[in-house]
């Protein structure tokens, strides 16, 4: 697939990126998990605005459905120096950006905002609950859901959903029977959380998986109607592992075939029209890479490499369809581009 790719800035420890949309405009916001700041690009025209200058720490940025405004995790710093952990709630208004914390929660490392009939809920993963020093994860993390209310100056209400998750560390935002839902993992394998609705006004938590898992996405990638489990394996590991699921289980029928090391990207939707699962890790090669499903069996191609991303964002449009990818590594915001018209061409830079 050809691409072009773009550095829009230098940013150290790249880290947090998401795409949102202001004023009906598409915008891309790139934070560093170091200490710093949090810049916003326009994906039109590129222009660059300051969202932040600090304090840093930011691990997710999540925008609020409908509105110019957003929640994003603050204070969570390498290397899991994490105890001072929130969340900020930031308006746009005229061209500027204001923050205000409404949220501490020790070791949250994912959040998310979830649309049902019944309302919006918060969900947050913490990776743990505390630490004496980087490895001990004696006291396990854990998923707290809230009511998210109208009022942001209104306390949440949070509530433990679930406890006792080792390296509680990636999450995806998914789909089930049409309805929102979210998908958890940690080393005790993969959980699917079904938000509240009308009929159902409690929170629902299934197992999927116990196998023990970093990262995860969920998208039908070789078009049978029927989602697979993209996940890497195990925590922050060097296996990136496609299973069907079915009631006797979750079956491996596809595993990537190099070696890596410090997996932390997986993605998977359309792209470029077709269905793409998009994978990256931060040792060794450091590659962002690229699988398809083609002629009946999955098909790698490398996106870039010696990069070290820790997340992506994708942005669909008209002509084009954007990966934007936090290049951690190497201190980088990227954006690398497909024209639907098969134009564009992979460079280094613009």
């Amino acid at each position: 697939m050809k691409l072009k790719k773009i550095v829009l800035d230098e940013l150290d420890h790249c880290y947090a990126v998401t795409v949102i949309e202001l004023g009906g405009k598409p915008y891309v916001l790139f934070a560093t998990e170091g200490h710093g700041a949090c810049y916003m690009y326009s994906c039109e025209t590129g222009e660059k605005s300051t969202v932040w200058e600090g304090p840093g720490g930011t691990m997710s940025i999540v925008q609020i459905p409908g509105k110019d405004e957003v929640l994003a995790i603050q204070n969570f710093f390498p290397t899991f120096q994490s105890k001072e952990a929130c969340v900020v709630w930031g308006k746009y208004s005229r061209g500027k950006w204001s923050f205000q914390k409404i949220l501490d929660l020790p070791y949250l490392h994912r959040f998310d905002i979830l649309n049902t009939d019944a309302g919006r809920f918060f969900i947050g993963c913490t990776l743990c609950t505390s630490k004496t020093e980087r490895e001990d994860w004696s006291d396990p993390g854990k998923i707290y859901v809230s009511r998210l209310p109208e009022d942001l100056n209104q306390p949440m209400q949070l509530e433990v959903l679930a406890d006792g998750l080792v390296k509680n560390h990636g999450y995806w935002r998914g789909i089930e029977k049409g309805k929102a839902c979210a998908y958890t993992c940690s080393e005790n394998g993969i959980l699917r959380i079904l938000p509240p609705e009308r009929k159902n006004p409690e929170w629902t938590v299934e197992v999927i998986s116990r196998t023990p898992s970093s990262d995860i996405a969920v998208f039908d990638v070789d078009g049978d109607g029927k989602d697979e489990l993209i996940s890497i394996e195990p925590f922050h590991g060097g296996n990136m592992v496609i299973r069907k699921v079915s009631k006797e289980g979750c079956r491996e029928i596809y595993r990537y075939p190099e070696k890596f090391d410090f997996g932390h990207v997986v993605w998977a939707g359309d792209f470029g029209n077709k269905a793409t699962i998009i994978g990256g890790y931060r040792k060794m090669d450091q590659k962002l890479f690229m699988i398809r499903y083609r002629n009946g069996e999955y098909v790698t191609e490398t996106i870039d490499s010696r990069i070290g991303p820790s997340n992506i964002a994708v942005l669909h449009g008209e002509d084009r369809d954007v990966i934007y990818s936090a290049n951690r590594q190497i201190g980088a915001a990227s954006a690398y581009i497909y024209d639907k018209s098969g134009r564009a061409l992979h460079e280094e830079n613009a």
